[in-house]
């Protein structure tokens, strides 16, 4: 392959993979041409993409962004899959794949997250993380929680005032009569 070719490659993976700031990898050893079709059908379905990419092209398309530490010390077959709400997202798809009997060869390989590197047990973990969506109701329920306990807490001090105020308007009545 010419530097030219090489280069445009390089431009066209670049494009492709800019604004990408967390991507998992994923081996796909094994998964013959009809299934791997229809893994990237039913991925590309949820919003996710997947590339086959040699190591070189990689670590040149990626070389000064925050996806570059991911492919320092990559050896061997990989595939890139990016895309979804967030990472965790992402991590939720691709570990349902690996449990997959038809996918057998399916496996992750490890990530790129903030420009770290996180090996396949640290990325299969990230599975478990709740996602941006579950995260975000965790923080309004603590919040609205606070506010309703607070809300409480006035009401009841404002039904024990008129109680009271109830109680006495209730006697100087009796002693009236």
């Amino acid at each position: 392959m010419s530097k030219f070719v090489k280069q445009l490659l390089t431009d066209s993976i670049a494009k492709r993979l800019d604004g990408v700031q967390y991507l998992m990898l994923v081996g796909l050893t094994g998964i013959d041409a009809n299934k791997n079709k229809n893994l990237r059908a039913d991925l590309a379905a949820k919003g996710i993409d997947l590339m086959v990419i040699k190591n070189s092209l990689a670590r040149r398309a990626t070389e000064g962004t925050v996806l570059a530490a991911g492919f320092k010390d990559m050896a061997g077959a990989y595939a890139l899959a990016w895309g979804s709400a967030d990472i965790v997202s992402l991590a939720k798809e691709l570990v349902k794949l690996t449990k997959d009997k038809n996918l057998q060869g399916f496996e992750i390989r490890g990530a790129v997250l903030d420009g770290e590197v996180l090996v396949a047990e640290k990325a299969v973990e990230v599975s478990k993380w709740p996602t941006r969506e579950e995260q975000i109701a965790i923080i309004l329920g603590q919040i609205l929680g606070v506010g309703a306990k607070l809300s409480g807490q006035f009401i009841a001090f404002g039904g024990k005032i008129a109680s009271q105020i109830k109680q006495i308007a209730d006697k100087d009545g009796d002693s009236a009569e």
